[in-house]
Protein backbone atom coordinates (compact mmCIF):
# COMPACT_ATOMS: atom_id res chain seq x y z
CA UNK A 1 0.00 0.00 0.00
CA UNK A 2 0.81 3.57 -0.10
CA UNK A 3 2.97 5.35 2.67
CA UNK A 4 1.85 8.72 3.90
CA UNK A 5 2.81 11.13 6.92
CA UNK A 6 -0.01 11.96 9.01
CA UNK A 7 -1.65 13.28 12.14
CA UNK A 8 -3.90 11.48 14.07
CA UNK A 9 -6.78 13.59 15.43
CA UNK A 10 -9.04 11.33 16.82
CA UNK A 11 -10.30 8.26 18.52
CA UNK A 12 -12.40 5.70 16.71
CA UNK A 13 -14.76 3.78 18.81
CA UNK A 14 -13.15 0.85 18.07
CA UNK A 15 -9.85 2.07 19.73
CA UNK A 16 -8.29 3.02 16.30
CA UNK A 17 -6.60 6.12 15.79
CA UNK A 18 -7.98 8.68 12.62
CA UNK A 19 -6.48 10.47 10.12
CA UNK A 20 -7.50 12.42 6.94
CA UNK A 21 -5.60 12.41 3.78
CA UNK A 22 -7.34 15.32 1.68
CA UNK A 23 -10.56 14.49 3.64
CA UNK A 24 -10.67 10.95 3.17
CA UNK A 25 -11.02 8.65 6.44
CA UNK A 26 -8.10 6.64 7.33
CA UNK A 27 -8.57 4.52 10.39
CA UNK A 28 -4.58 3.63 11.96
CA UNK A 29 -4.53 0.65 14.04
CA UNK A 30 -2.91 1.37 16.98
CA UNK A 31 -3.09 5.08 16.51
CA UNK A 32 -2.92 7.64 19.31
CA UNK A 33 -4.14 11.03 18.72
CA UNK A 34 -1.88 13.66 18.70
CA UNK A 35 0.74 11.75 16.83
CA UNK A 36 2.64 12.14 13.73
CA UNK A 37 3.04 9.32 11.94
CA UNK A 38 4.12 7.39 9.50
CA UNK A 39 1.54 4.94 7.49
CA UNK A 40 0.83 2.60 5.32
CA UNK A 41 -2.55 1.84 3.24
CA UNK A 42 -3.84 -1.77 3.71
CA UNK A 43 -7.26 -1.81 2.55
CA UNK A 44 -9.32 1.00 1.13
CA UNK A 45 -13.12 0.49 0.70
CA UNK A 46 -15.32 3.21 -0.93
CA UNK A 47 -15.45 5.69 2.23
CA UNK A 48 -12.55 5.14 4.08
CA UNK A 49 -9.61 3.35 4.32
CA UNK A 50 -7.34 1.19 6.84
CA UNK A 51 -3.38 1.82 7.46
CA UNK A 52 -0.80 0.51 10.27
CA UNK A 53 2.09 2.69 10.94
CA UNK A 54 5.39 1.89 10.15
CA UNK A 55 8.20 2.05 12.18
Amino acid sequence: GKEYEVQITEKSNRGDGIARVQGFVIFVANGEVGQKVKIKITSIGARFAKAEIVT
